[in-house]
């Protein structure tokens, strides 16, 4: 499970080029039916639309088959693109995610991509991007935790924040 921060439309792309391997994202419904272009290459690169006016029973359930299948499920806690780190708390899904289906989350950050196509670009400028694979989290260490899910959000959020501050 990756959860990755959110600056640009490039993000996803940049994760799995990290991980080296095919992910499937869990994307906003209302991305869709803006470009087609953006549409085709969205579901071509698996993208799971998901709503956000109820609790995607669906999309989840994909999601938990995905990772139980041994695939990878790529999320962007922030919920959106940002135009800065820390602008928005985090949701907990990524966290939640892991956590039921027993496998690590594996924080991303992405640095950068904001300069290259962040939010209201139209298109993509020249810009040194930076991406970093932070130490996974293990469910068994939130274990004890009174609310396991807001422990590894939180912990999600630190290691993020420290890797950005590196950059």
């Amino acid at each position: 499970m990756l959860a990755v921060n959110h600056f640009s439309h490039l993000d996803p792309v940049m994760a799995a080029a990290a991980v080296k391997r095919p992910v499937r994202y869990l994307a906003v419904d209302e991305l869709f039916g803006n470009s087609r272009f953006f549409d085709v290459m969205t579901t071509w690169l698996g993208a799971i639309p998901m709503t956000r006016t109820r609790i995607p029973f669906g999309p989840l359930k994909l999601a938990l088959a995905e990772l139980a299948a041994g695939g990878t499920v790529g999320l962007f806690p922030e919920g959106v693109r940002v135009w800065a780190w820390g602008e928005r708390p985090p949701k907990r899904g990524a966290a939640w995610l892991a956590l039921r289906a027993g496998v690590p989350l594996v924080p991303i950050a992405v640095a950068g991509s904001d300069l290259a196509m962040g939010r209201g670009a139209r298109r993509i400028s020249r810009a040194a991007i930076h991406v970093e694979i932070c130490e996974p989290l293990h469910p068994d260490a939130f274990d004890g935790e009174p609310d396991p899910v807001g422990a590894m959000t939180g912990e999600w959020t630190a290691r993020i924040d420290a890797a950005l501050r590196n950059r």
